[in-house]
């Protein structure tokens, strides 16, 4: 356990005091305290374990509990990212299987009640990403909003996301839905321990982005999630994304074969580096890409048990957890990937592939509803609208028919993304969410124009955000989903109310089932 004694006899959380010591920055956890650090108004504690390491004989298990710290841990630093290519750049803390933690930031100043709290997911194809992200680091949300931030490392790629579990033996057992199993670890320790840092545990909000956002809607099907959060935000979420057994065996397969471990999977799989295990799985999913289009190997097994049900069909038939949801995604989601993430069907050849088990009736009619087709353009917006605005319509229609479900689409693009063809793509969004104009990425999305109005776009989306994390609801001005009227907050540097969008495409793809 990675820890570093200081201040042994001061042990006791946040707002609570002994006899002589009065330290807000030193707070009791379950496991043990941890000691982090004030600057501008906030206190900060990084890289605190919810899990055990997953490493040696607890690689590919289901995360364990930490053993308890006998002297208080230092949170000053970010930990270290999962495993994870270069091609998602780089991470303060690294990257390590030991990355099994979380980081809580919240307002220096006390308060009486106790606050909001937001969790967020990261997002990047359940292949790489980090909570150490500048963009993801929460300031001007706990500053605007006066909530506790936290956000978590989990597992990616193979080690988070492949099943391995037909080359168990009696000696060695591998577990399934690691990654997602990590996400509801870390939300049950915020249950037990946010109090002590001054949120309130049943105030949570659950909010992510891509594969983020896909965790988000995953973890409304998950049963050991139930309880766990409050509310939920998917921003741009690859909602059909989960596979069966079937395929997960076949995923499972491919990838002990370009491990070069078929004829000895046990010993592959234990022994082989971090860094073998991440290219192997980069080139999984670099040939899942073109072989069967409109999957991806990362993602949550539908294993019949942790995850009893597909998601999509959870929604549908009403099992999943009833709790206000934000759902939405951008306008041009498809236009980043071809260029820095060729993942998803963007090009007529996969698009047909894509296409290959559909009736030709249903094909011909999607494809009429993309004028052009198939040229690149249209084939780029097919590729992101079955990726993520298709099935984040069925969530919304079904969810809003049991609990309060708002809908967005982010429209706002700086001049720099209009003039590049990216338009409001994949993932812009966030920098409003973080209030990001002034961070290097929004100077950067703005260098030709266009700050102040991803400043009023920051505003309109963090109050929403803000106010549902508060009260379950957005602003007033942002009215709930209906199936009927279908309800859409644009997103703008003017917001407005639309009734189905995109109406057309919407119908063009109903009756489209999802590869699984």
């Amino acid at each position: 356990m990675p820890s570093r004694p200081t201040r042994p006899s001061a042990r006791c959380g946040s707002g609570c005091s002994r006899p002589g010591v009065t330290d807000p920055l030193l707070v009791r956890t379950d496991a043990g305290d941890v000691l982090g650090r004030e600057q501008g108004g906030l206190r900060s504690w990084r890289a605190i374990p919810y899990a055990a390491p997953p490493v040696g004989a607890l690689r590919l298990r289901a995360p364990q509990p930490v053993t308890p710290w006998p002297e208080a841990l230092e949170a000053f630093e970010f930990g270290s990212a999962a495993p994870q290519s270069g091609r998602f750049g780089r991470h303060d803390g690294g990257t390590d299987e030991d990355c099994l933690t979380l980081n809580v930031l919240a307002p220096s100043a006390r308060s009486i009640n106790p606050r909001p709290v937001m969790v967020f997911i990261h997002g990047g194809a359940y292949s790489g990403g980090s909570a150490s992200s500048r963009l993801y680091r929460g300031e001007r949300l706990v500053r605007n909003g006066h909530v506790v931030y936290v956000s978590l490392n989990y597992r990616l790629g193979a080690l988070g996301y492949l099943d391995f579990g037909e080359y168990s033996t009696p000696e060695r057992t591998f577990d399934s839905n690691l990654g997602l199993r990590d996400q509801v670890a870390a939300l049950e320790w915020v249950q037990r321990n946010i109090a002590a840092f001054g949120g309130d545990p049943d105030a949570v909000t659950v909010f992510g982005e891509s594969s983020g956002a896909n965790a988000v809607t995953t973890l409304m099907c998950t049963p050991a999630a139930r309880g766990l959060f409050a509310r939920a935000i998917a921003q741009s979420p690859p909602a059909a994304s989960a596979y069966g057994p079937d395929r997960s065996r076949l995923w499972a397969a491919e990838f002990l074969e370009l491990l070069g471990g078929s004829d000895d999977p046990v010993t592959a799989l234990t022994t082989a580096s971090a860094e073998t295990l991440t290219r192997a799985g980069d080139a999984l999913a670099a040939r899942g890409a073109d072989e069967a289009p409109g999957t991806r190997a990362f993602a949550p097994l539908v294993d019949g048990e942790f995850l009893p049900r597909h998601p999509l069909d959870a929604f549908a038939d009403g099992h999943q957890h009833r709790v206000p949801l934000i759902i939405g995604t951008n306008a041009r989601e498809g236009t980043m990937f071809p260029r820095f993430l060729d993942i998803i069907p963007t090009d007529p050849v996969r698009i047909e592939k894509m296409f290959a088990e559909t009736d030709p009736v249903l094909k011909a009619r999607i494809l009429a509803a993309y004028p052009g087709y198939p040229d690149r353009a249209a084939a780029v917006q097919l590729g992101g609208d079955v990726t993520f605005w298709e099935p984040s319509v069925l969530v919304a229609q079904a969810h809003a028919e049991v609990a309060p479900t708002y809908d967005y689409r982010y429209d706002f693009a700086p001049r720099l993304l209009r003039a590049t063809g990216f338009g409001a793509t994949h993932g812009t969004e966030l920098l409003a969410v973080f209030d990001a104009a002034d961070l290097p990425l929004g100077r950067g999305a703005t260098v030709l124009g266009g700050r102040k109005g991803l400043r009023a776009v920051a505003s309109i989306m963090q109050s929403h955000w803000l106010n549902f994390a508060r009260h379950g609801e957005p602003r007033p001005t942002w009215p709930r989903y209906t199936a009927e009227r279908r309800e859409t907050l644009v997103v703008d540097t003017v917001a407005r109310v639309e009734y189905d969008p995109d109406a057309e495409r919407r119908r063009a793809w109903i009756g489209y089932r999802h590869r699984r």
